[in-house]
């Protein structure tokens, strides 16, 4: 059961395009229902959101922005983690006020916004989490949580950081401790193939629904052209974070420059120029950025750091992918699609040129491979995509009216 009558639904984000982008096809959806939809994120993304036709809500952020270097995201987990409880600290108050007298029917949020399920909770209204990458399963406490976390919490720095986020929580009315509230919202939309969800059979279905791939036609970011000559395209891109690596920019130059029938679509990313790669042969093109999933629409290979965003859009279009994952999730990732034999997972430290050239050449000749992303295909096509998300979101608007947890309030009610 959906409504088409009018709400005012709040999105809120960090400004990171692999938090932000997943999102926009939601967006436009809802908006294009008739419904008001603000977009709370800092101003680096304002105009990708109103793209989409949403109200953005600007807020002042103090994580690192999408063009910093990511050296400022330091090295350890709770190098990671602390900004984001600064971050929410320090948004929480111009959120509060941004939204007083205009409050929401619904909150949606990226796994990233607690000042958004803290704000959800004061108003009264349903939270839905729009997850960009994998989520928790039954036992990934003990299996991943515990683990990772069991030397953080043995200093005094992890101790610190987690008496800070339960002080935090308290004093907004929060009674929840800080892991589930992070890591167990009460509803969630997965914005993945589910074929890329470790241990899939285990996850609580009741909360989590998987929407699959939320893309769009992405016009608006250009579109890519095959040069003529070119019998095969590989793709190599590490996504819009960690991008700062000339060395292995420099050995896929050295593993596929002047390879018969390739051409070579190098993105590196803002950190680093063309000329650091040394002499560049013909068939290497180098940007800053491409519209990836216009390129992929025509690749026949793809070198990713496999990304949630990067990996979905390389099974979307049934591209062989090598992934070369560099932080958080991407190994986890890496291993998902290795295992569904539709990509090999090299680490990083293997990445020299002989070893690139031959896993995509091995790739793009195999047919099981083909086989294989052919079936994954079908299966993505099957879960729904942009429009079922839009619909379990108007549900959730219907709940919570029936329910009375809507308080109808402002121009959205």
């Amino acid at each position: 059961m959906t409504t088409r009558k009018r709400a005012h639904i709040a999105m809120f984000s960090i400004a990171a395009h692999g938090h932000v982008n997943p999102s926009l096809e939601v967006i436009r959806e809802l908006v294009a229902r008739g419904h008001r939809v603000t977009y709370a994120i800092p101003h680096a993304f304002e105009e990708k959101v109103a793209e989409t036709g949403a109200e953005p809500v600007l807020y002042r952020t103090t994580l690192p922005g999408p063009d910093d270097d990511p050296s400022a995201w330091g090295d350890t987990l709770l190098d990671n983690v602390e900004p984001f409880l600064a971050d929410a600290v320090h948004a929480l108050p111009q959120l509060a006020a941004a939204y007083e007298g205009d409050e929401p029917d619904l909150v949606l949020h990226d796994i990233t916004s607690y000042p958004a399920r803290v704000l959800a909770r004061r108003w009264g209204v349903p939270e839905v989490s729009l997850s960009p990458n994998l989520v928790a399963w039954e036992g990934y406490e003990e299996e991943v949580a515990e683990p990772m976390w069991a030397e953080p919490r043995r200093t005094e720095r992890g101790r610190a950081y987690y008496e800070r986020f339960e002080n935090w929580l308290t004093e907004n009315g929060v009674t929840e401790h800080p892991d589930p509230f992070v890591g167990r919202p009460p509803r969630s939309l997965v914005l993945i193939p589910k074929a890329l969800q470790p241990h899939a059979d285990r996850v609580d279905e009741g909360v989590h629904t998987f929407v699959g791939a939320c893309q769009g036609d992405r016009a608006a970011q250009g579109d890519w052209e095959r040069p003529a000559y070119a019998e095969k395209v590989l793709l190599v891109s590490l996504g819009s974070s960690f991008t700062k690596q000339p060395d292995f920019y420099r050995e896929c130059v050295k593993a596929f420059g002047d390879l018969p029938g390739w051409h070579v679509v190098l993105q590196v990313g803002r950190h680093v120029e063309a000329g650091e790669l040394g002499d560049l042969p013909g068939n290497i093109e180098v940007r800053s950025w491409v519209p990836q999933l216009a390129v992929l629409r025509k690749a026949d290979a793809f070198i990713t750091h496999a990304g949630a965003g990067g990996s979905q859009e390389g099974l979307a279009t049934g591209t062989p992918m090598v992934a070369v994952p560099q932080a958080v999730d991407q190994f986890g990732n890496a291993d998902m699609l290795q295992a569904l034999g539709v990509a090999r997972h090299v680490p990083r430290e293997e990445a020299d040129a002989r070893t690139l050239r031959e896993a995509v050449l091995a790739l793009v000749d195999d047919p099981e491979v083909a086989r294989r992303l052919s079936e994954v295909r079908a299966g993505m096509a099957g879960e729904g995509g942009t429009k079922r998300a839009a619909d379990l979101i108007e549900e959730e608007i219907v709940r919570g009216r029936r329910d009375g947890g809507v308080k109808r309030r402002g121009t959205g009610a």
